[in-house]
């Protein structure tokens, strides 16, 4: 791995290949996300690319007219965050939302962009990691669709944990349900039967994780294939 203490501790970055990270280190702009902002907001150019670091988290939100909204995906240390596939500048489906606040780096996508073209290494390494994304959004669909509630809360709990890196999760329960697309005391009662088993415990405006291993015996088989995946075609970058 390429270790960058002065630019950005992402673990795409960090398994690039030394040489494609070279060519793109003089454009990256070390940046400070907070909490609430929109990154992009739908129809909007897509200009850069962001890399997360921890403890930052940016959920993909696809908005309904009737004043719902719903996760498609949810990226951090692991990913990075607009023009991933794009050649070029190009118009955002979904809202960019920080979910937690932390530290990135971003670049210009033409820049990026013109790297791929030079380099098949780099092209590869971000064609796989669109691959992994895809197969998130894939797999958040089938989780909505299929699992119930209590699994998917889970689920979800542990990939915020994932990047976020710590116990202490900053999270409301009313982000909770927006990002699930369900009601409010739907969350409040599932998060209540988790704190009952010990897998969490609430505090104002937080989740603390108290163990991990009840909280995976409970979520859904979404956690683990996703996990499955990313190690099969992106050795090493999903969290460990």
């Amino acid at each position: 791995m390429n270790r960058l203490p002065t630019i950005c501790r992402n673990r795409l970055l960090e398994t690039l290949d030394p040489d494609d990270l070279a060519l793109l280190e003089p454009r990256f702009e070390r940046v400070d996300l907070r909490a609430g902002a929109a990154l992009f907001e739908p129809g909007q150019d897509v200009n850069h690319i962001y890399f997360l670091e921890r403890p930052a988290v940016v959920a993909m939100v696809v908005d309904l007219s009737e004043g719902d909204s719903a996760e498609a995906t949810m990226i951090g240390w692991e990913g990075a965050v607009g023009g991933v596939v794009s050649a070029g500048s190009k118009p955002a489906f979904a809202r960019m939302v920080v979910q937690s606040s932390g530290p990135a780096v971003r670049l210009p996508i033409e820049t990026l962009e013109q790297v791929k073209q030079e380099s098949s290494s780099c092209r590869d390494h971000f064609s796989r990691y669109a691959d992994c994304l895809l197969a998130q959004v894939m797999q958040t669909v089938a989780c909505n669709t299929t699992h119930e509630l209590d699994a998917r809360l889970a689920r979800w709990l542990l990939a915020l944990n994932d990047r976020v890196g710590v116990p202490e999760m900053k999270l409301t329960q009313e982000s909770a349900a927006q990002m699930l697309g369900v009601r409010r005391t739907y969350v409040t009662k599932v998060l209540g039967q988790l704190e009952r088993l010990g897998a969490i415990h609430r505090q104002r405006g937080k989740v603390i994780v108290r163990s991990r291993q009840r909280l995976s015996d409970h979520a859904c088989e979404c956690y683990g294939e996703l996990r499955r995946h990313f190690d099969q075609i992106l050795p090493g970058v999903y969290s460990p």
